[in-house]
């Protein structure tokens, strides 16, 4: 079975509630009424609720059975306001200024995920990366085990060409311009909890360089190493190896020659990049010349999940994104659940 459909019965198996901010977007629609019908998500739409019933109606989208909120008349908005003001009045917010950010969709969709009332957010078909990544870390925040918030694509090889099948992560490919070896053991950590939640097997991690234990010197080299040795002491039960290049990665019969005490044994399933200069480069040469499937880029290490679209996604997209979310939410509360806050 593909990766992707793993997930999609996964997500089925126990729906999470979903909100999404975008909602006059047709592909958003065709994504939300498709989670319904496959019973993935149970979904809410923010915006203004008669432009949404407008747009699905020109594109003959039901949206039967999801839940349409609209800030400006929401009996959340004060309560909304009045805890964005807490949050942010440090930084300079006022109560006025809170009151307005709060009629903004984006905005109320990430006080919902993190006061409870949703489980997860997508966004990105419309608004840019950097607004959304600054609105779930300034209002859902980062996990307290989590030091750096990061991103991964899901890469899925699941053609008859591809010499390797399934699922990978490929970490950090749009976020972290340059990590430090702190932030690149955060990385590494967070991106193999993705693997566990997602592809459904025990990571095997593989700390990219263009060194392989020590083959070059060189500050960059230096960095991976002491990335590595960090999640080792932090982790010991996860197989990783680093400093590794990618053919020994991937490819076991090169690892037995290069790495010959390899925990991966050339088949890592998490490709952690040692800058997204590479990270970005590595996983658009897999998804156009490699022919594989990238879906994200995906947020992991914040307290709940918040993802983002490209703007030139596809409904298709916007489908797989909704979820991993589920997915990813499942895994959030699974140690402490909580009670879902009911919607007024």
């Amino acid at each position: 079975m593909k990766p992707i459909y793993r997930i999609i019965d996964r997500a089925r198996a126990n729906p999470r509630r979903i909100v999404l901010c975008e909602a006059e977007d047709p592909r958003i629609l065709q994504a939300a009424a498709r989670a319904m019908r496959e019973r993935i998500a149970r979904i809410v739409l923010v915006g203004n609720p008669r432009r949404i019933a407008d747009a699905a109606a020109q594109q003959d989208i039901d949206l039967a059975g999801m839940t349409l909120l609209g800030p400006e008349t929401s009996a959340l908005a004060p309560s909304f306001a009045q805890q964005l003001y807490a949050l942010r009045s440090k930084k300079g917010m006022t109560l006025d200024e809170a009151r307005n950010e709060v009629l903004k969709p984006l905005c109320f969709a990430n006080l919902m995920v993190r006061l409870g009332h949703a489980d997860g957010a997508v966004s990105g078909a419309v608004h840019t990366t950097a607004d959304v990544v600054r609105h779930a870390l300034q209002l859902i925040g980062p996990a307290p085990s989590c030091k750096q918030v990061s991103s991964f694509f899901l890469m899925m090889l699941c053609e008859p060409f591809h010499s390797l099948k399934g699922g990978m992560i490929f970490s950090d490919c749009a976020l972290v311009v340059d990590p430090d070896a702190d932030a690149l053991a955060g990385i590494a950590q967070a991106a193999a909890d993705s693997a566990r939640a997602l592809l459904m097997e025990e990571p095997r991690v593989a700390m990219l360089s263009f060194s392989t234990h020590g083959s070059a010197q060189h500050a960059q080299v230096d960095k991976v190493v002491t990335a590595t040795a960090k999640v080792r002491a932090a982790c010991p039960d996860l197989a990783i190896d680093g400093d590794v290049q990618l053919d020994a990665a991937i490819v076991a019969e090169i690892a037995q020659r290069k790495v010959p005490d390899s925990q991966t044994a050339g088949r890592a399933n998490v490709l952690v990049f040692p800058s997204l200069e590479a990270g970005n480069i590595g996983y658009k040469l897999a998804e156009r010349l490699g022919g594989a499937k990238a879906i994200g880029p995906m947020l992991q290490g914040l307290k709940k999940p918040a993802n983002d679209l490209s703007r030139g996604c596809s409904e298709d997209d916007v489908f797989h994104v909704i979820a991993v979310t589920v997915v990813q939410a499942q895994a959030a509360t699974t140690d402490a659940p909580q009670a879902e806050a009911a919607l007024p």
